[in-house]
């Protein structure tokens, strides 16, 4: 039966999520374009400000004590400023940290983007790819395992810095098995050249370029939608495929019932940036607040309209997400 959202918004609090992924830093420039350079045929962008958000992983965290919620994170960092001052960040807004791994063979994943008259000039990044060293996997499965019982919902956020190994996967489903009655449910922000190593969560969420490229259907219109969410599902092995489309909204698929299409609430779109944080966040919390997926999904659908609508990586509270069900 379908629930009121405000009233699972008000189920938010004091719900806990463990948020399993790669932590990153979105490091901001902001300013104008006047001019071309002398020295190449590049614009010269006069910095008016700048900023540091948590991204990734971190941002899912983030979001998730925005809006009111507890989190737990586990992931990687280099031992280096950006790795500390993203730790310093989010135990000070009460996340907590002690499954973020220092790895001093590597750097925090760190994205910096240039912004000038609200567009992306470029972006450049820190970071290796390759998986954790043997060492860090077995300190991430002990943390991953130490966590889960604690949690209400985990979130495994993939963003293919090489955290989500297949042993850490194998680490949050046993975690999510361990409690006592139903199990954990597990909520993917995937890779989907990996979907494989997904198999057993309960809801995955790509978005509509990676739907298409992982059931191998061109997503042209609603017929083609449909046929790819039923084959994402029988691929990926779990109870639900949320596909998140822009400009036209999210369409989830559960195993067994028919699929539900949920227009976008969007009222401007200035930048994508970590909506999809912000989406499996406000799913995780209305889950564990005991929404259905539809439900949660129409929420999470409003909290996605009110992240594009700002630039950069964004956090949303409660309050704006009440504001907006308003």
């Amino acid at each position: 039966m379908a629930r009121a959202l405000p009233q699972i918004l008000n189920g938010f609090a004091g719900r806990t999520v463990l948020i399993v992924g790669d932590v990153m830093v979105d490091h901001y420039l902001f300013g104008t374009v006047r001019r071309i350079s002398p020295e190449a045929p590049v614009p010269v962008v006069d910095v008016a400000s700048e900023a540091t958000r948590p991204g990734g992983a971190a941002n899912v965290l983030n979001n998730i004590l925005t809006l009111g919620g507890r989190g737990f994170l586990c992931g990687v960092i280099g031992a280096d400023n950006a790795g500390r001052w993203l730790t310093q960040t989010l135990q000070s807004a009460g996340g907590g940290c002690d499954g973020v791994i220092v790895d001093s063979g590597r750097p925090t994943t760190h994205k910096s983007r240039v912004v000038a008259h609200q567009q992306q000039v470029v972006r450049f990044d820190h970071e290796r790819r390759e998986n954790v060293s043997a060492a860090v996997e077995r300190r991430l499965v002990d943390a991953v395992s130490a966590t889960a019982e604690k949690a209400d919902v985990i979130v495994v956020s993939d963003y293919a810095k090489g955290v989500i190994t297949p042993r850490v996967m194998n680490a949050v489903r046993a975690g999510a098995k361990r409690r006592r009655g139903s199990p954990i449910p597990i909520i993917v922000d995937p890779k989907v050249s990996r979907l494989a190593r997904y198999k057993g969560a309960t809801l995955i969420t790509p978005n509509h370029l990676e739907a298409a490229a992982a059931s191998g259907i061109d997503i042209v219109d609603e017929a083609t939608l449909n046929r790819a969410g039923a084959r994402l599902l029988r691929k990926a092995a779990c109870h639900g495929i949320l596909i998140t489309r822009g400009e036209r909204g999210m369409s989830l698929f559960e195993t067994g019932q028919r699929a539900v299409h949920i227009p976008t609430d969007a009222k401007e779109v200035y930048d994508v940036t970590g909506a999809g944080d912000t989406v499996v966040a406000t799913l995780a919390l209305a889950a564990a607040a005991g929404a259905g997926w539809a439900d949660a999904a129409r929420l999470a659908n409003r909290a996605a309209g009110l992240a594009v609508g700002r630039i950069g990586t964004a956090a949303i509270t409660q309050t704006m997400l009440r504001e907006a069900l308003r």
